[in-house]
This record gives C-alpha cells, sequence and structure tokens, in this order.
C-alpha cells in the first residue's frame, strides 16, 4: 500500500514540480487536496510548503486526530544512507536530543521485524512519551524502490512506566525512490505518519506541535545522513547482510556492534557497515 501511495504521488508530481529538481510549485488548494487524495479518499489539506517538501494533513474519522503527509527531495545524500540513518537506532542517539531512550527490544531474523521501545522529551510542561512499535523495512531492487512501516504494539518485556506516557496509537510509513541509483545522490520521500499523544490541548494545538516538529525532525534526519555520508560516523548498512571478511575493520565494527546487543537475537554475519 505504502508503495502505491507513492506511485499516486509520482503520477502527480508533474503539478507539484516547479522549475528546478526538488523545488514545488504551489497550484490551486482545491486543485491539489483533490490530486492529493487517491480516488475516494478524505482531501488532504496543506499546512506548509518549503523549498524541498510539502506537508498535507487530514482529520482521521472519529477521532480529534490528524494524519499527516510529507513529500519532498534531497539531492545532496544517497537513498542507501538516509534509509540507514532512519534505521540505526544507536545512531540516532548521538543526533536526536530528544531521544531518552531507543533499543532493539526484539528481532526476527527471518522477516528483519524489529520491536523498537522509544522514550522521547515532549514540549514541556507535558511528560515525556514512550512508544513500543514494531518496524519492518523491504528494499525493492527490481522497482528501484525503499519502504519503512512501523506501528504500535504490547510487548511483555516493556511494561507501562509511570515515568512516562505509553503511546499506544502510532503508525508511520516512509517510501524512497531513488532519482538513479540506491548509490548516488539524489531521490523523492514520502512519509506518512500518525499517532496519538494523549495531550489534555486541543487538536490545534496537537496539530501545531506536530506540524513544527515534523521538518525540525527531516532537518535533523538529513543533517545526520550528510555526517554518515562524510564518514565521520559508521552506520550499520540494513541493505546487506553478507558474510564479515576477516580481518577488515568493517568486521570488527560489525562484531562490537553485535557483542553490544544483550538480546543476543543478531549474529554478526547479518550485521554490514556502510
Amino acid at each position: 500500500r505504502s508503495a502505491q501511495e507513492m506511485k499516486h504521488m509520482e503520477n502527480i508530481s508533474s503539478l507539484l514540480q516547479g522549475g528546478s529538481p526538488g523545488e514545488y510549485q504551489r497550484l490551486d488548494p482545491k486543485l491539489e487536496r483533490e490530486a492529493i487524495a487517491a480516488p475516494g479518499e478524505q482531501p488532504w489539506e496543506m499546512i506548509m510548503d518549503k523549498k524541498h517538501f510539502k506537508l498535507w494533513r487530514r482529520p482521521i474519522e472519529g477521532t480529534h486526530l490528524y494524519q499527516y503527509r510529507v513529500f519532498g527531495s534531497y539531492t545532496d545524500v544517497t537513498p542507501r544512507q538516509f534509509f540507514n540513518v532512519q534505521l540505526d537506532t544507536e545512531y540516532r542517539k548521538k543526533w536526536d536530543s530528544l531521544v531518552i531512550k531507543l533499543d532493539v527490544i526484539e528481532r526476527d531474523l527471518a522477516t528483519g521485524s524489529e520491536v523498537i521501545h522509544w522514550v522521547t522529551h515532549f514540549p514541556y510542561p507535558m511528560y515525556s512519551r514512550d512508544y513500543v512499535y514494531v518496524r519492518r523495512y523491504s528494499v525493492d531492487k527490481e522497482n528501484n524502490l525503499m519502504v519503512l512501516v512501523s506501528r504500535a504494539v504490547e510487548h511483555p518485556s516493556v511494561p507501562e512506566d509511570p515515568e512516562y506516557v505509553r503511546v499506544r496509537t502510532y503508525e508511520s510509513q516512509m517510501v524512497i525512490r531513488p532519482h538513479k541509483t540506491f548509490d548516488e545522490n539524489g531521490f523523492d520521500y514520502l512519509l506518512t505518519y500518525s499517532d496519538n499523544p494523549q495531550t489534555v490541548f486541543p487538536r490545534y494545538c496537537v496539530s501545531w506541535m506536530v506540524s513544527s516538529g515534523m521538518p525540525d525532525f527531516l532537518e535533523k534526519l538529513h543533517t545526520a545522513a550528510l555526517k554518515a555520508k562524510k564518514m565521520e560516523i559508521e552506520v550499520r548498512d540494513y541493505m546487506s547482510a553478507k558474510p564479515i571478511e576477516s580481518g577488515g575493520s568493517e568486521g570488527k565494527a560489525s562484531m562490537a556492534a553485535a557483542e553490544h546487543k544483550s538480546d543476543g537475537t543478531c549474529s554478526p554475519a547479518q550485521l554490514e557497515y556502510a
């Protein structure tokens, strides 16, 4: 479904494209709302129009919440780097100052699914929030597409902590389409996101927090990918699962990372760094 939504955005990208790659022009609002929504879907409302991305939202029926959608481009990092930086939990602890805790609780080697426990700061005076979610990713080399999907789950090893507010409704889908290849600069991405942070604030306040926080997060993610590109830090390569070559620095880094995982579910041969 995520891939189909990306295809829909690509089909209407000629309406959005400006004069330069990665830049978009503004359409008539009514035309744009109808264009962004797939047939039969509720229309989207644009709430941010920046040089390299657009942000929309739409109400989730029967709730006071919104679903958000970002469509944008980067031309100075590769799809592989952007993808890996999102998935590497250890690296995120370094570049995302809002992270209090971010751990892989369980990993299924057969499917690549991982259960994550994420604790994050929320703006004062709100309590910090914690999320338990399962994520799965797919790299479709035949169709030149990368997909990362996450949703909230329950897990027996992560009971609620009275220090945090547990977020039980959370869904995120990121689709990345390289302009050329996975290892050449340039790609489009589509991020669709919703959660229920369980605040007592009115919907417009929550919407403001999300719409202001999401661009900030994407910019931090982009900066982190640029640093990884410059080899300032090693990032796990989730696209590869090649056996480790003995004696190489990659092998040592992979072994160290495998030993760091306390759950014992990650085989060293599963780890590769780029």
